[in-house]
C-alpha cells in the first residue's frame, strides 16, 4: 500500500499580506522557517521513504528542513507540484484585484490556470510516483490550492471546509485503486489539531 503525505509549505510574507503567490518564487519568512522546523521535529520518527517538492523556493526550503530531520539525503524537485498559476493576479491582494478589475474579477480571463490543468499535471505526478514507489511512504511538499485540488480529485467525498494551513499535513493511502484520507490539514506541531 502506497501512502502519500502532503505538506503545505511554511508561511511567507505574501501569505501574511494575503497576496496571491501562484508560481511567484517567494521565500519562507522567519515564522515559516520556525514552523517548518516544528513540523520536522514532529515527524522525525515517522517512516517516510522519499520526499518530493515543488521547485518553488518556499516549498523547497520547507522540504529541505524536513529532509534534514528525517535524514533523507535527497529531495526530488518536480515542477508538476507547483502552485496553481495565478496569471495576472499574482502579487495582488483581494482589494487590489477589486480596484483593478472590479467585484467580478473571478469571471474574467486573467490567465489563471484552470482546475482541469492542475488536476491533469497532479494525476500525472501521482501515477508516476505510485508506480515508482509502490508500497512506500512518500512525502510531497507543495502548495495550498494545489493540494486541495489533488485531495478533492483522489478522495471525492473528502470534506475540505477549512483552507489548508501553512505546514499542515494531509495523508492519503491507496488500496486496490481506491484512495482514502487518513489525516487532513493537521497542524498539531503548531498547537493545532
Amino acid at each position: 500500500m502506497t501512502k502519500l503525505g502532503f505538506i503545505r509549505h511554511g508561511s511567507t510574507a505574501w501569505n501574511k499580506e494575503k497576496r496571491a503567490q501562484g508560481s511567484s518564487n517567494i521565500p519562507l519568512d522567519q515564522d515559516g522557517i520556525r514552523d517548518a522546523e516544528s513540523l520536522a521535529n514532529r515527524i522525525k520518527n515517522e517512516d517516510w521513504d522519499v520526499i518530493y517538492s515543488s521547485d518553488l523556493l518556499r516549498a523547497m526550503q520547507t522540504a529541505e528542513i524536513v529532509a534534514r530531520s528525517l535524514q533523507v539525503d535527497e529531495v526530488f524537485l518536480d515542477s508538476r507540484l507547483q502552485e496553481v498559476n495565478g496569471g495576472q493576479i499574482e502579487g495582488t491582494t483581494e482589494p487590489e484585484r477589486i480596484e483593478k478589475w472590479g467585484e467580478n474579477w473571478r469571471d474574467l480571463d486573467l490567465g489563471i490556470e484552470s482546475k482541469e490543468m492542475v488536476v491533469k499535471r497532479a494525476l500525472s505526478f501521482i501515477e508516476e510516483v505510485t508506480q515508482k514507489h509502490k508500497d512506500q511512504n512518500v512525502l510531497v511538499v507543495s502548495h495550498g490550492s494545489y493540494i486541495r485540488h489533488v485531495l478533492g480529485e483522489l478522495v471525492k467525498d473528502l470534506k475540505m471546509e477549512n483552507h489548508l494551513e501553512n505546514t499542515s499535513v494531509s495523508t492519503v493511502k491507496v488500496r486496490e485503486g481506491l484512495w482514502e484520507c487518513e489525516l487532513y490539514n493537521c497542524t498539531k506541531h503548531l498547537g493545532g489539531k
